[in-house]
């Protein structure tokens, strides 16, 4: 597996998101992937999942330390003591002595940034946090965080895929040494039909998803965490190595802007920054 290396972090360039999936079909598929030979997995605290993804996670024939376990502190949780607190039992449900990537989910206008990094640095100096990061942050956001915070940011966690242009974040991030880790990269699974992906991908003998997922993890820094619910598809989320697209397929698959829905989602996280819940 290929990673994505900063001063103090080794991240694997494909993680498992595990957004909506929950109970015993998330600790099988937790369980499956450790198996197939992924080794970084996204959860958090609002997935309500943390439980299900700490058994998968057990009983995996994987050790802990071959891990990259990522979890995040709710927008309810981000005073300081909340902050201590949920991640505290975060490492309960997981059963595991550490994460090693703690993100702050979404900002909060009425909750001081500096409150809750300190509170994050307080975690990593008790070594219950390997590494802290954001999500769902913006550029200024993003370097408010990295001038506040005790100990560096390593990561910033956003919606990206072919339909959606990171690309002043994702240079930024380049050459602040900070990961950029995208989720929901197959765009809820518009980019499977799309006919430019799927045209790219038959010089490859590769599906579209695939040509999306290589599309991100081919970026500097840039690391993918696709959703998959079955072995198949789990499996088939790792064919991503093997090959390499041109400068002018990036370019290509750079310009793709997506159906209507796709569209509308975009709008999604800008809304959900400015809401004081």
């Amino acid at each position: 597996m290929e990673v994505v290396e900063t001063a103090t972090a080794r991240i694997p360039k494909l993680g498992l998101g595990t957004w909506q999936n929950t109970g015993e079909a998330c600790t099988q598929t937790v369980q499956t992937a450790l198996d197939a030979g992924y080794r970084h997995i996204d959860t958090a605290q609002h997935y309500e999942n943390e439980r299900a993804v700490g058994r998968g996670l057990a009983q995996a024939d994987v050790d802990r330390e071959e891990v990259f376990l990522t979890t995040k502190v709710w927008r309810s949780n981000l005073q300081y003591q909340d902050v201590i607190a949920s991640v505290t039992d975060s490492l309960d449900r997981l059963q595991v002595e550490y994460v090693d990537l703690l993100l702050i989910h979404w900002p909060h206008p009425r909750v001081p940034i500096e409150e809750t990094l300190d509170a994050m640095a307080e975690l990593c100096d008790r070594g219950l946090v390997r590494q802290i990061g954001v999500s769902n942050f913006t550029l200024p956001q993003l370097q408010t965080a990295q001038e506040t915070a005790a100990v560096p940011i390593v990561a910033n966690q956003v919606l990206y895929h072919p339909y959606t242009d990171q690309s002043t974040l994702q240079q930024y991030c380049a050459r602040h040494d900070i990961t950029l880790i995208a989720y929901s990269p197959l765009a809820r699974g518009d980019v499977l039909s799309d006919a430019v992906l799927e045209r790219i991908g038959e010089r490859y003998d590769k599906r579209p998803a695939h040509v999306a997922l290589r599309w991100l993890v081919q970026q500097d820094g840039v690391v993918a965490i696709p959703k998959a619910s079955t072995p198949d598809h789990l499996h088939q989320n790792l064919d991503v190595f093997d090959f390499a697209l041109t400068a002018e397929e990036m370019t290509r698959i750079s310009a793709r802007s997506g159906p209507l829905r796709v569209r509308l989602r975009k709008r999604l996280p800008a809304l959900m920054r400015h809401l004081p819940i």
